[in-house]
């Protein structure tokens, strides 16, 4: 069975972590039908003793979404997948997919290795704290977020628009884009960060506890990120090996320079201004009121192409 309205399917999350925690949730909050998975015995019973529907059952949380035809959410770490994915394609194959997976390309590869006829379209909610697990779980975490959905020109219209509704419920804010584009865009501003901020960390503490005893706001705030798991960093950070390489390179390359001309002249003057110019930029987007996408009849010719061309330029859908 499943809903009239299909912007309105009920959902499976499989995986009650910070993300997919939130998101069931945000999906309860809002009167969806929403249920989920985990593995953990102790994270399911306090999904539960908050109100919540959850099971450390697979086979019959996937059967019952087969039943229902819900949308499938893939809410485990990166790493995780190749295990689950076996179990969709056996009790709930023909189930719409998406994810909450930092990086597009490798989920999209994986899918299309263990389940090649999935229909599946994937997401990134760009909103999360450095705590993990069901206690760090919110239903407004993605308030204001912005959350990319992979757009490509074969795209199922309609199962774009059922996953965008997901995301719009959740309080977000749609952002098209390709996997390649999307992947290239948080090695920048995501994956990037977290190593750095690990760099700065361990520089900071190699230094002297005088160091750490003096840290206040910008050791703190450039070192936030460093506090998540060692362990959900590295499955993001290495499931998009390629693309943080070459912004990792770019990064080094500055800090590089930087280096030979404080030495060489006395200053940091273009890094430092080139930065500020950059950080004015973000905050002009940041702060700014995001237009929307318009003039696009999702599934016409060339939708597809025009949502991305228009995300580009830092417009959003609101359906």
């Amino acid at each position: 069975m499943s809903s009239d309205d299909p912007t309105r399917t009920a959902v499976c999350i499989l995986g009650l972590g910070l993300i997919g925690g939130s998101l069931l949730r945000a999906m309860s909050v809002n009167g969806r039908n929403a249920f989920g998975y985990n593995r953990s015995a102790t994270t399911v019973d306090a999904a539960i003793a908050s109100g919540h529907d959850a099971s450390t059952d697979l086979e019959a949380t996937l059967r019952r979404a087969a039943e229902l035809d819900a949308v499938i959410v893939l809410a485990t770490p990166v790493t995780a997948l190749r295990a689950v994915l076996p179990a969709v394609v056996e009790y709930a194959p023909n189930n719409l997919l998406t994810d909450v997976v930092s990086v597009k390309e490798s989920v999209a590869r994986l899918i299309a290795e263990l389940h090649p006829e999935a229909r599946y379209v994937g997401g990134h909610p760009m909103a999360g704290t450095s705590e993990s697990g069901w206690e760090a779980t919110v239903s407004t975490l993605f308030d204001g977020a912005m959350w990319m959905l992979t757009t490509e020109d074969d795209t199922n219209a309609a199962d774009w628009l059922t996953v965008a509704a997901i995301a719009l419920d959740a309080g977000s804010q749609v952002v098209p884009a390709a996997a390649d584009s999307h992947d290239r865009a948080v090695a920048a501003i995501s994956h990037l960060p977290h190593l750095t901020a690990n760099a700065t960390a361990v520089v900071g503490a190699g230094e002297s506890e005088l160091a750490l005893s003096l840290a206040a706001g910008s050791f703190r705030d450039g070192t936030r990120v460093a506090g998540t798991a060692p362990a959900l960093q590295r499955a993001m950070l290495e499931a998009n090996s390629t693309a943080l390489l070459n912004a990792l390179s770019e990064t080094i390359d500055r800090l590089t320079q930087a280096r030979d001309e404080l030495r060489e002249r006395g200053t940091v003057e273009v890094l430092v201004d080139d930065g500020h110019r950059a950080r004015q930029a973000y905050e002009h987007i940041a702060t700014g009121a995001r237009q929307p996408i318009s003039g696009v009849t999702v599934g016409a010719p060339g939708w597809a192409q025009e949502m991305r061309r228009q995300a580009h330029r830092a417009k959003v859908w609101r359906g």
